[in-house]
């Protein structure tokens, strides 16, 4: 069933809750990547726009220690917030108590407030231990959060959806309407989609380096997908569990050969995998050369896939119309090892223009993408990575779960 969304709402004048995704990477107290924030603002301009009073919040890192109270700041997110929408935007450093609750009480139309960091709620300074009523959606402080508001609940952060939080699912449960943000409605939409019902020919590609990471996500695919396409790390495990001799290549403990073998075998002939790999002796930004997957030397390195496994993928994918992407085929930050993970971003970039519905799915391929300047070449870019796996997965998401149907 389709769900709400924020324009569903009649905004005017109400306290309206928007959970959003700034859990930005940060040096120094300084933002590295603020694709998240920019992410954010149709949501919160359309609620601005609209005569609303938008009560921001997010997580920012982990809190497992005193320590982390300072490096995981959310402040220097809202002064940055401000400039990208142009607004003034009030900031409350807490996460409860009168100073809060006299801000939200005074905020007028149009105007926005954030409150510190959500997983601040994740340990007591007094006790020193830790006590995650935020990652543990405590009640109270779901209840606390929600009475900040009018009864609206915004949820646009998707990186956290595969999450029960006091902060999605538990001011949910405590609120009248829940509705999407846009970006939240666009990743129901594109991965959604995807799981529900693609076009076809469908085809998954996945890399990254670990098997185990995704042992969920590849049996969902093995029966969704028309055809698995494996790159990365991950490629030596499935080799290995062929016999091939793999050299030196990164490789999961034998019970993940094992189950790489069970998976080839269950997949009956969906899952394709590389027939050559750039190589070198050392992990080293250095000139790699291309080997055949039969032709490795004992000290041989699998860095990236090779160009005539670009070749086969690029076959592989001719006229697919739905094709979701997660994990990079190679270390694509060193330049020498990037050419597999820049490939299949042209790939998708060509199927895009030719009208298929293809999507990266959060974590490093999203950042591949992004750094590689393929972002606006492809349909849809995760803001996601572990919420996106489990979604490909076809699992039942909380902080969707908990949005209201239309």
């Amino acid at each position: 069933m389709a769900k709400l969304v924020v324009n569903d709402l009649n905004v005017k004048g109400k306290k309206v809750l928007i959970r959003v995704d700034f859990n930005v990477p940060m040096k120094d107290g300084k933002i590295t990547d603020e694709t998240r924030i920019k992410a954010a603002l149709p949501t919160i301009k359309y609620v601005i726009d609209n005569g609303g009073k938008a009560i921001v919040f997010s997580h920012l890192g982990r809190i497992k220690t005193a320590d982390d109270f300072k490096k995981n700041d959310i402040a220097p997110v809202a002064v940055r917030l401000s400039e990208l929408i142009g607004k003034p935007v009030k900031f409350v450093n807490a996460t409860r108590g009168k100073e809060l609750e006299d801000a939200a009480k005074n905020l007028a139309e149009g105007e926005i407030l954030m409150f510190q960091n959500t997983r601040y709620e994740d340990f007591d300074l007094e006790t020193g231990k830790e006590v995650k009523k935020e990652s543990k959606n405590d009640a109270e402080l779901g209840a606390y959060w929600a009475s900040l508001g009018d009864g609206l609940f915004v949820n646009d952060a998707f990186g956290t959806a595969h999450r029960a939080a006091a902060s999605n699912v538990g001011i949910a449960s405590n609120s009248k309407q829940t509705a999407a943000g846009f970006l939240l409605e666009k990743e129901i939409k594109f991965i959604g989609g995807a799981v529900d019902e693609p076009k076809r020919p469908y085809v998954a590609i996945l890399g990254g380096s670990k098997v185990s990471d995704k042992i969920g996500v590849i049996e969902a695919l093995i029966n969704k997908a028309d055809k698995v396409l494996v790159g990365g790390a991950m490629m030596f495990t499935f080799l290995k569990s062929e016999g091939k001799n793999i050299g030196a290549s990164r490789c999961e403990d034998q019970e993940f050969v094992d189950l790489a073998k069970s998976l080839l075998a269950k997949a009956n002939g969906k899952i394709i995998l590389p027939v050559d790999a750039v190589v070198n002796t050392k992990f080293e930004d250095t000139k790699g050369t291309a080997k055949s997957v039969d032709a490795f030397a004992a000290d041989d390195m699998g860095l990236d896939i090779g160009p005539k496994t670009l070749e086969l993928f690029a076959k592989e994918l001719a006229g697919a119309k739905t094709v979701v992407w997660n994990g990079p085929m190679g270390v694509f930050e060193m330049k020498n090892y990037a050419a597999g993970t820049i490939g299949v971003c042209d790939l998708l970039a060509n199927l895009t223009k030719e009208g298929a519905s293809t999507i990266i799915g959060g974590g490093d391929s999203a950042a591949a993408a992004e750094q590689l300047g393929y972002a606006s070449k492809v349909s849809h870019i995760s803001t996601g990575g572990g919420a996106s796996l489990e979604y490909l997965e076809g699992k039942t998401l909380p902080g969707i779960a908990c949005v209201s149907d239309k």
